[in-house]
């Protein structure tokens, strides 16, 4: 009987992703589960193969009182992926009480829950190892996602895999309905198109112009730790899902200029030449991210390498590279 998976957030952008990596090992038995209100993310979709569509308010039960019959796993995208949403009580029902409730359904159907944790659950900490030590957030979002993952580790007794990711700051394809929320790799090849400037945060607490540091991960490497999981079954846990590398939003920016300038056959630029010819600016550090910014995050892999996971992944120069290619073949 071929596999049946449902992809929560699937019209999203790590969601789409999913189901485009399942829809390449031939799996097209794929229901996906979001909220069209924003009705530009059916984009993410109409390419893919997918064997139904259910709007998230009507599927939880649904799922739960076993309306889909055998599912073999859940990839569980789906959440208010705002990290400046105010509304708390909108980000605890929508991120917390739908995800406990689907791992509840979950366990008791037997099905295996792969799920959207974040980097966001470490907040103001330094030391970004899998531990409660390490826990801080900064915001409602963070700890809507550290609750969830509170959850999982009282779970005893599991019967079916439950696995959570920590997504640190993932970049790639179908991001493009996500706003100010979309990464900043996208951000800076809007502005280099319409503006022909890169603009970034200037200085910050010990930081200097550019220079606040991120693991950025490229959306491909995102898909194939998922499917690595999703092809070991006897493997659950919280893990980390980053690049491993920290990397200035610097780096970011001449990716994205150097990238555009190497398809059009003009030479590289360093940073110094960006910034002196204005292709890169540094704007002042918005006083609304003052006290809620992480200045630095780098996802440790020990956890993930310790099960056998060795896959390896994009730096920002080849994962930006090859994402504004993209970006400029669909815009052409």
């Amino acid at each position: 009987m071929p596999e049946r998976v449902i992809v929560t957030g699937g019209a999203g952008f790590i969601g789409s992703n999913i189901v485009r990596g399942l829809n390449a090992r031939g799996i097209t038995d794929v229901i996906v589960v979001d909220d069209l209100q924003q009705g530009n993310k059916f984009c993410n979709l109409v390419d893919l193969k997918i064997s139904d569509y259910f709007d998230r308010r009507e599927f939880y039960q649904r799922f739960a009182d076993g309306y889909f019959g055998n599912v073999e796993a859940i990839f569980h995208e789906g959440a208010c992926s705002d990290s400046m949403e105010h509304d708390g009580a909108f980000m605890m029902d929508v991120n917390y009480r739908c995800s406990r409730d689907l791992l509840g359904a979950c366990q008791k159907n037997g099905t295996r829950l792969l799920y959207a944790s974040s980097a966001a659950t470490y907040g103001k900490g330094q030391t970004f190892i899998e531990h409660p030590d390490n826990e801080h957030p900064l915001n409602v979002y963070g700890y809507s996602k550290l609750l969830m993952d509170q959850v999982v580790r009282q779970v005893a007794n599991v019967k079916s895999q439950i696995v959570g990711f920590r997504y640190f700051n993932v970049y790639g394809p179908n991001e493009q309905h996500k706003g100010r929320m979309a990464s900043v790799a996208f951000h800076n090849y809007n502005q280099l198109k319409e503006d022909k400037t890169v603009k970034l945060f200037g200085a910050y607490l010990d930081c200097g112009d550019g220079e606040h540091t991120r693991d950025f991960i490229y959306i491909d490497d995102v898909v194939a730790v998922n499917l690595w999981f999703y092809d070991h079954p006897e493997k659950s846990g919280i893990f980390n899902l980053g690049s491993g590398y920290a990397q200035p939003f610097n780096d970011v920016a001449l990716s994205v200029v150097n990238t555009f300038r190497n398809i059009v056959g003009e030479a590289p630029l360093d940073l110094a030449s960006c910034v002196k010819s204005g292709l890169i600016q540094y704007i002042d550090f918005p006083e609304s991210l003052v006290g809620k910014y992480q200045n630095f995050t780098q996802a440790n892999l020990s956890k993930l390498r310790a099960i056998g996971c060795d896959y390896q992944f994009h730096t920002v120069q080849t994962g930006v590279a090859k994402y504004i290619r993209h970006l400029m073949k669909v815009n052409s």
